[in-house]
């Protein structure tokens, strides 16, 4: 079932970021960010739709927004993003090219350095 939903830009004043919100029936279902950094780049960030919406077409949606922000208020910038290997395919059929792998690692913040394992689910 796909779902009607609605995206809607805004900024995000304290963290100077530009994100898009995907809204369906006054829920968020999925949002996307981006920031403005020093040396004509562009940082996407933090992608996300909700489990019960996914396989709908709001990623590329909101993906396809943002892109359309750049091309008309920062051409000639260098974009580049920090990806999931699920969102890899989609990045490199946009032109992006693939750099150095990223491993996600933590721990809880003590003084016991033999701390093992995540208490939470690692869910980036």
């Amino acid at each position: 079932m796909h779902t009607e939903y609605t995206i809607t830009q805004f900024s995000t004043h304290a963290q100077g970021l530009t994100g898009w919100l995907a809204t369906h029936r006054g829920l968020s279902v999925g949002h996307i960010f981006m920031q403005e950094e020093p040396n004509n780049r562009i940082k996407f960030l933090d992608a996300w739709v909700h489990p019960d919406h996914r396989r709908e077409g709001i990623f590329r949606s909101l993906w396809e927004e943002r892109w359309e922000y750049v091309l008309d208020k920062h051409p000639g910038h260098t974009a580049y993003a920090w990806c999931l290997p699920s969102s890899l395919p989609m990045l490199l059929d946009n032109g992006f090219t693939q750099g150095d792998v990223c491993v996600y690692v933590e721990r809880e913040i003590t003084a016991d350095l033999s701390f093992c394992g995540p208490t939470v689910p690692i869910t980036c």
